[in-house]
């Protein structure tokens, strides 16, 4: 079925899975699980739960760099021109995997704000990375592509990213569950871009699709209120790898068409949805958690009866941060 022109196709999803699965970068099927008891209140709800925290590299971001590493010219294939991206966490990281599979050289410009974990674990994959002030991103890439000849991945709004995205969707409906309601967490907004075209694209018109952003980074929410992308130059969460200061202008779009709404959670409930988890023996970052969370306490409309399918989209979080979150 075609889509606008400019977004993602079913097409364009279909030949990312099968790009996926013939990487060599070890892209996953992850696990659909049925909740039956492990959250109390969703009772009236038949659950299910897409466990990216288990996908390679501990995200879903790795299943849009392979997409985008099958494409990459061939001038950075001989290392002729280095790859430079901006990432706070679980991108660079599965950016950083990539590149060290393909002996590539490659930057990666992380906010100030990164934690230093991210920070050391992208550096031992052999990537180098720069500490920037989030406000100064843009223009230090400008920098790196105008005068060191890099060539720019974009951490979310990109095409071929969306479309390796998607191959989630497609696992869930080959699961044999077909969801009236999917919620999936935003940052930039990539996943839930593919997410919710390759479900609508692939004959569920009725399945609504939320996105969930953290209060205190709400830029697709503010994005869909002014009719345009934002940015924000201030955005603070406990939640780093959903707080980009500015929403892509593709993924937008994609929302705009595919995404039934935007909703918000406060950190207090991402923490919370973090320690549920853990009691019930899942690991998940609170960037992961923020889909749970909106489902949870009640944010997402509608949902009594129905097949509901929460992403949970990481689980890259260290004891010790964990500790700290859970004190």
């Amino acid at each position: 079925m075609p889509s606008e022109q400019g977004l993602v196709t079913l097409d364009d999803v279909l030949r990312a899975k099968e790009v996926l699965k013939s990487s060599s970068l070890g892209v996953c099927r992850t696990p659909l699980i049925k909740n039956t008891d492990m959250f109390p209140g969703l009772e009236n709800s038949e659950v299910y739960l897409k466990l990216e925290n288990m996908q390679t590299t501990g995200s879903f971001k790795i299943r849009g760099v392979a997409n985008q590493m099958a494409v990459i010219p061939e001038e950075v294939k001989r290392g002729e021109k280095k790859l430079v991206t901006i990432s706070a966490g679980n991108y660079g990281k599965a950016f950083a995997y990539a590149l060290n599979k393909f002996s590539l050289p490659g930057l990666c410009l992380m906010p100030l704000t990164a934690p230093s974990s991210r920070v050391q674990l992208i550096k031992s994959y052999g990537c180098h990375t720069e500490a920037v002030l989030t406000s100064e991103l843009e223009a230090t890439i400008s920098v790196h592509l105008h005068s060191h000849g890099s060539l720019f991945f974009h951490p979310f709004d990109d095409l071929e990213l969306i479309a390796g995205y998607g191959s989630a969707s497609l696992e869930i409906l080959e699961d044999g569950v077909k969801p009236d309601v999917v919620i999936v967490c935003c940052g930039g907004g990539g996943l839930v871009s593919g997410v919710a075209a390759t479900f609508k694209l692939s004959g569920l018109p009725n399945c609504r699709v939320y996105a969930v952003e953290p209060e205190g980074s709400p830029t697709m929410y503010e994005s869909f209120k002014k009719g345009e992308a934002v940015t924000i130059p201030t955005v603070k969460s406990v939640a780093g790898g959903l707080s980009p200061p500015f929403a892509g202008k593709l993924t937008y779009q994609h929302c705009k068409r595919f995404v039934e709404d935007v909703v918000l959670v406060t950190d207090k409930e991402l923490i919370e949805t973090m320690a549920m988890f853990y009691k019930r023996g899942l690991v998940v970052e609170p960037s992961g958690c923020a889909a749970m969370a909106a489902l949870i306490n009640g944010h997402i409309p509608d949902v009594a009866g129905k097949k509901v399918v929460v992403f949970v989209t990481g689980g890259n979080v260290t004891p010790e941060e964990m500790a700290v979150h859970l004190k």
